[in-house]
C-alpha cells in the first residue's frame, strides 16, 4: 500500500477517535445534569470548556507535527487523553467536569497534526481532496452524539464514559505500530516561522473563515442537545439522533467542499458558502418552527461542511513552507469559534429569553465575510496580472493621457537602465535618442489618438547613453464610456542595432 494511502487510513481514523472523545461531555449532558446539579450557565461552560483546549493547543501541534511527525505526536495525544477520560467517570461536580473537560480538548487540537502531515504524501492538485478526507474525521463527534446516549441509558453515563478509554488506548496503539516514522521533518524556530507568517493578512482572513465555518460546526455539535431538549423539549435519545444527523452531514461535504477547491476556484466557493450561512443565521434568529429550525440547521451543516474543505485547500497553497504553524493558527480560532456561541447564547436568552441575537451575529460575521472573500477574490486576480507583468520579459511602460509615466516593469529597467524613481512622472522622451525627427513622433500619436494603437521599430537611448533599437507597441486602454485612460507601451529590443553616441 502506498505509504500517503495508509497514512490517510491512520489518520483519518485517530481524528475520528479524537473527535469521538472530544464531544464527550456535551453528548452526555443531558443524562450528567441529572446526577449533578447545575445551573444552565455551569451547564454551557462545561459543554464549551473542551474546544479551549482543543483550540489553543491547535498551534504549537501544528508546528510539532511538522518537527517530530504524526506518528509520535498522535501516539502520545491519545496516551494523555486516558486521564481526563478517567477524572470525568468520576466526576460529582462542576469543578471536575471542568477540569476534566478542559484536558479533553487535547481530542480536539489533533485536527492539527494530518492537515499538516498528509499534504507530504500527495501532490497540490489533490491536497484539498484528501484534506477533506481527513477533515471528514469530524464523524467522531456524531459517533458519539448517537451512541453515548444510547449507551447511557443502557450502562449509565459513568460507565459509557470509561468505555471511551479503550478506544484511545487502541488507536495509541495503531499510531505507535503503523504511523510513518520516516516522515519527512520541518525543522525551523517557532519564532521564526510565526515572524514569516504573522503579517500577512491570509493568515487571518483564513481564520475568519475557519473560525464562522468550522466554529458553527463546533458551536451546533455541543449545543444541539440540550438547546433541542429544553427548546422543543425532545427526547435525550432523539435529539442525539438530530446531532448526529447534523454532524453526519457537515462531515460528509466537507471531502466534497475539497475536492470542488481542487477543481474551481476555492474563493468563488467561499462566496457560494457566505452567502448561504447569512440566509441560514438570519432564519435561525426568529426561532422559528421545529421543521424550519431544522432546515436552517442543515443549511448550516451543508455549507459549513463546504467551506471547511475549501480553507484547508487555500492553506497549503499560501503557506506551503510554513504550513504546520499556520495550520494550527487558522485551525485554532475555528475550535474558538465554537467556544463562544454556546456561551453568548446562554447569556443572551438569561437576559432577553430568547436567541435572536445569537444566531443573527452568525449571520452578521457570515455576510461580513462574505465581502471580504470577494475582495481577495478580486485581490488574487490582480496579483496575478502584477506577476506577469513583473516578470514579463518586455519593457512596460504605463503612462496617463497626458505621456506622463504612472509605472514601468523590471524589465524597463533592465534594457534600459532607469529604475522606476528615475522616469515616474516623467514623459518618455527620457528615452529619445535624437535619430527621429518631430514629423516621427507626431505621426505616432496622430496614429494612436486615431486608432488606439501604434507599432514599429525606433531607436530610443539608455541611460548609459547607448543608443538601441526596439520593437514598440503602445496600446491606449479605455473605460467603458469609452474614454482614454492610460496608454501602455510593449517593448524588446533589437539586440543586432546597438549604437554608440
Amino acid at each position: 500500500m502506498h505509504q500517503g494511502t495508509k497514512q490517510l487510513f491512520v489518520q483519518t481514523g485517530s481524528l475520528v477517535a479524537g473527535f469521538m472523545v472530544w464531544v464527550l461531555i456535551s453528548s452526555l449532558m443531558p443524562f450528567i445534569k441529572e446526577d449533578i446539579n447545575l445551573s444552565s450557565s455551569q451547564i454551557a461552560w462545561a459543554t464549551a470548556v473542551p474546544v479551549i483546549l482543543g483550540s489553543l493547543l491547535r498551534v504549537p501541534i501544528g508546528f510539532w507535527a511538522n518537527r517530530y511527525g504524526a506518528r509520535i505526536l498522535f501516539t502520545i495525544s491519545f496516551i494523555i487523553l486516558l486521564l481526563p477520560i478517567a477524572i470525568l467517570s468520576y466526576a460529582n461536580s462542576i469543578f471536575m467536569l471542568i477540569l476534566g473537560g478542559f484536558m479533553l480538548g487535547i481530542g480536539g487540537a489533533v485536527f492539527s497534526i494530518g492537515v499538516t502531515s498528509l499534504p507530504k504524501y500527495y501532490p497540490k492538485a489533490k491536497q484539498g481532496f484528501i484534506n477533506g478526507i481527513y477533515g471528514a474525521g469530524n464523524i467522531g463527534t456524531a459517533i458519539t452524539s448517537f451512541s453515548a446516549p444510547v449507551l447511557a441509558n443502557a450502562f449509565g453515563w459513568r460507565t459509557t464514559i470509561k468505555i471511551f478509554l479503550i478506544v484511545v488506548l487502541i488507536f495509541a496503539i495503531i499510531n505507535f505500530l503503523f504511523g510513518d516514522k520516516k516522515e519527512n521533518k520541518v525543522k525551523s524556530s517557532a519564532s521564526e516561522v510565526f515572524k514569516q507568517v504573522y503579517k500577512n493578512p491570509k493568515i487571518w482572513f483564513l481564520s475568519l473563515f475557519y473560525f464562522i465555518t468550522f466554529g458553527s460546526f463546533v458551536a451546533f455539535t455541543i449545543y444541539l442537545p440540550s438547546f433541542l431538549v429544553n427548546h422543543f423539549e425532545l427526547g435525550k435519545v432523539d435529539a442525539g439522533l438530530r446531532t448526529a444527523g447534523f454532524i453526519a452531514l457537515a462531515t460528509i461535504f466537507r471531502p466534497i467542499g475539497g475536492w470542488l477547491s481542487d477543481k474551481v476556484n476555492p474563493f468563488l466557493i467561499l462566496m457560494v458558502v457566505f452567502f448561504s450561512l447569512t440566509f441560514a443565521g438570519f432564519l435561525l434568529a426568529f426561532t422559528p418552527s421545529l421543521p424550519i429550525y431544522s432546515f436552517g440547521c442543515l443549511l448550516v451543516a451543508f455549507f459549513a461542511g463546504i467551506g471547511n474543505g475549501a480553507i484547508f485547500k487555500l492553506v497549503p497553497l499560501y503557506f506551503s513552507k510554513q504550513a504546520g504553524i499556520v495550520n494550527g493558527i487558522v485551525s485554532a480560532m475555528g475550535g474558538l469559534g465554537g467556544f463562544f456561541p454556546p456561551i453568548i447564547l446562554t447569556i443572551l436568552f438569561n437576559f432577553t429569553g430568547h436567541y435572536a441575537i445569537g444566531f443573527m451575529s452568525l449571520s452578521e460575521f457570515s455576510l461580513a465575510s462574505l465581502v471580504i472573500v470577494v475582495w481577495l477574490y478580486y485581490q488574487d486576480k490582480l496579483d496575478i496580472s502584477a506577476k506577469i507583468v513583473n516578470h514579463a520579459v518586455d519593457g512596460i511602460c504605463v503612462t496617463d493621457i497626458n505621456g506622463i509615466i504612472q509605472s514601468i516593469n523590471p524589465a524597463f529597467t533592465k534594457i534600459t537602465g532607469y529604475s522606476s524613481e528615475e522616469v515616474i512622472g516623467k514623459t518618455p522622451s527620457v528615452l529619445q535618442s535624437g535619430e527621429h525627427g518631430t514629423d516621427f513622433y507626431k505621426n505616432m500619436w496622430t496614429n494612436l489618438k486615431t486608432n488606439g494603437f501604434w507599432e514599429g521599430y525606433i531607436w530610443n537611448k539608455r541611460k548609459n547613453n547607448v543608443i538601441y533599437k526596439e520593437w514598440l507597441t503602445i496600446t491606449a486602454i479605455k473605460d467603458d464610456a469609452g474614454e482614454t485612460k492610460n496608454y501602455v507601451g510593449m517593448f524588446n529590443e533589437e539586440k543586432e542595432h546597438p549604437k554608440e553616441n
